[in-house]
């Protein structure tokens, strides 16, 4: 019998993924049975959840990237290179920002590769960095969301949550061992500048540094930027060094880090007062 209007040849245009879904079905039946309590509809909804999970994205995938081997000098205080730490930057600057993490460094783009040869950002760099950069920005460089993290409910959770940190944004610097790199990036290792005065070693995350240092005798004169990282993440970072690399075992918790962010935010609003107060022409 000949094939009814508008249905002669379906079955040759079927498209692949419609075959392969012909395919899953006849495997899902066949294992589950025609009563089960799963449905068909729900294993593909699992399925395109996974899928969607393995989008590379911005804030679960290349957001550490920047952080640990490019924040050096693209933050928000560079003053001449663009903040990649934000997404709507890293996002109008992606076609760039691929060509020289990955096309350069192929040799196929005539700008220098970054981060910049022989920096410990760039040793730092893997090619598995790069290709997630690259595959990034041509996935549609996707935002994401952030990664479920909860708060640390110890001592132990919080060194474990800022080792992750450590190895994600302090390593390329201060190095595996915490040794830093002579005349660059001052150690973190048994640190008489770290063990001295906690509430110092907290304000150089909150603000950044600049400028010379002496640690265990040695004199450093190089910057750091300041990381956006919340206050449970100050506290987890900075516990995690205080309880290794032979340093003092001490706590960070996040009060004690809201506390002197919030000193700062005290002081600058009244120094504007001050600075409107003596600017007025009323008074």
């Amino acid at each position: 019998m000949g094939a009814s209007p508008g249905t002669s040849g379906t079955n040759s245009h079927l498209t692949a993924i419609e075959k392969f879904r012909a395919l899953v079905l006849a495997i899902y039946l066949l294992i589950f049975g025609l009563n089960s309590t799963h449905t068909f509809s729900q294993a593909f909804t699992n399925s395109d959840t996974a899928a969607a999970n393995a989008t590379i994205t911005y804030v679960r995938d290349v957001l550490p990237i920047v952080w640990g081997k490019c924040y050096s000098c693209h933050n928000d205080q560079a003053r001449f290179l663009p903040n990649w730490s934000d997404y709507k930057i890293a996002f109008a600057h992606r076609v760039e920002i691929k060509r020289r993490v990955w096309d350069s460094w192929k040799g196929k783009y005539y700008k220098e590769s970054m981060p910049v040869e022989n920096s410990p950002q760039c040793l730092a760099m893997t090619e598995a960095d790069r290709q997630t950069i690259k595959n990034w920005v041509e996935e549609g460089a996707v935002y994401g969301v952030s990664p479920a993290q909860g708060n640390a409910r110890s001592k132990f959770e919080r060194i474990v949550l800022g080792r992750r940190l450590f190895t994600m944004t302090c390593l390329p610097c201060h190095q595996v061992s915490g040794q830093g790199i002579p005349d660059r990036f001052p150690p973190l290792a048994a640190s008489d500048f770290l063990n001295s005065d906690k509430n110092r070693v907290i304000q150089t995350l909150l603000y950044g540094r600049q400028g010379g240092i002496v640690v265990n005798g040695h004199a450093f004169n190089s910057s750091m930027p300041r990381f956006p990282l919340t206050d449970e993440e100050i506290a987890n970072v900075l516990t995690y060094v205080y309880n290794s690399f032979g340093n003092s075992g001490k706590e960070v918790t996040p009060h004690e880090v809201n506390i002197l962010r919030a000193q700062k935010t005290a002081t600058s609003t009244e120094s504007k007062k001050a600075d409107i107060r003596k600017s007025s022409p009323w008074e």
